[in-house]
């Protein structure tokens, strides 16, 4: 097994919280939160808990999922089957008797788009997925993107990504071809630019271009991912050997591919491994001259959000799984 752990770690791509935000914590089978000083805010009580965005989180409670605000309190009751992610742009898509649909923050129905499977809003439109294709919907429920791609994703600063046959593009928001069908694999724009490659799982080689299509960072890469803070990890070598590094926007590799795993840069730190024993996993974190900034042996870990960390490891307190460290390394919880 590789560690390839930017990939592992999507959700650090979820929404910006507030400035008091407040982290899920699990203890004895039970979910609450702790605010960023590690004090528990909101006890321990849901089957599960997701973290805040828009002021309200999904919680889960005798298999159904509501939302609580700040307080713990629930505002909207637990009664949907399913949640797609959550709050975005003031609504979110949930799935109640078989059918999808988007609620605001009262829990009032606001769209009924009839679908397989809805999505968050992101840039005023939603995919969904109606048989095996993908479209776009506006905040009304009406599409103005017809459900006619292989694959689809999230617009982002007017763009999103969409798979045509076995190719992708990139498309903007009226559903004019922004981009030509050119690349085997990409992924969305971020920083401005967005990783693309050509060619199959053994030959294909990595780079990225701008919005306009113009290839910036050569094809050169065997893997490459989407910039954070002004740096992207990218992959020297094949899967099982290969080793990680970051670059910056002119290509130019600033931290050698030393790393047997990497996660983006987040808050000035970013999650890497040297270990390469799977059983045995080592996590630390460095900061974006390479040097170690945490040093310690994670078993776990994940990017820095508003302070703190989640990890996993050996020295946290015996009944528990995970903790949360701040930019020392030390435990804020438990």
């Amino acid at each position: 097994m590789r560690w390839i752990f930017v990939s592992a770690f999507l959700f650090i791509f979820i929404p910006s919280f507030s400035q008091d935000a407040l982290f899920p914590i699990e203890e004895k089978g039970k979910y609450g939160y702790i605010n960023k000083s590690g004090k528990v805010v909101i006890t321990p009580q849901f089957d599960f808990c997701e973290r805040f965005s828009e002021g309200l989180a999904v919680v889960s409670t005798n298999g159904k999922r509501g939302f609580i605000d700040a307080s713990g309190k629930i505002v909207i009751p637990a009664e949907f089957d399913k949640v797609s992610e959550y709050f975005s742009e003031g609504m979110v898509a949930v799935k109640k008797a078989g059918k999808w649909f988007y609620i605001d923050k009262t829990g009032k129905t606001v769209a009924s788009p009839t679908c397989d499977y809805a999505f968050k809003f992101s840039d005023g439109l939603a995919r969904l997925q109606v048989g095996i294709k993908l479209g776009y919907i506006d905040k009304t429920g009406n599409f103005v993107i017809k459900p006619e791609y292989e694959g689809a994703y999230d617009f982002i600063d007017g763009l999103a990504r969409v798979k045509k046959g076995k190719k992708w593009g990139y498309v903007d928001k009226t559903g004019k071809v922004a981009i030509d069908f050119l690349f085997d694999d990409c992924f969305d724009f971020s920083e401005g630019l967005a990783n693309v490659s050509k060619g199959d799982d053994a030959t294909a080689k990595w780079g990225f271009i701008d919005k306009t299509g113009k290839l910036v960072i050569n094809l050169q890469f065997d893997r490459a991912w989407t910039f954070s803070e002004g740096m992207a990890v990218v992959r020297v070598g094949d899967f099982k050997k290969g080793k990680f590094g970051y670059i910056d926007k002119t290509g130019k590799m600033i931290i050698n591919p030393t790393f047997v795993g990497a996660d983006h840069f987040k808050e000035g730190l970013a999650c890497v491994s040297t270990s390469a024993d799977a059983k045995n996993p080592a996590f630390q974190y460095i900061d974006k001259k390479g040097e170690v900034a945490i040093n310690k042996n994670f078993k776990y870990s994940s990017s820095f959000k508003n302070g703190l960390a989640k990890v996993s490891s050996s020295d946290i307190k015996a009944g528990y799984t995970n903790g949360y460290i701040d930019k020392t390394g030390k435990y804020v919880w438990p």
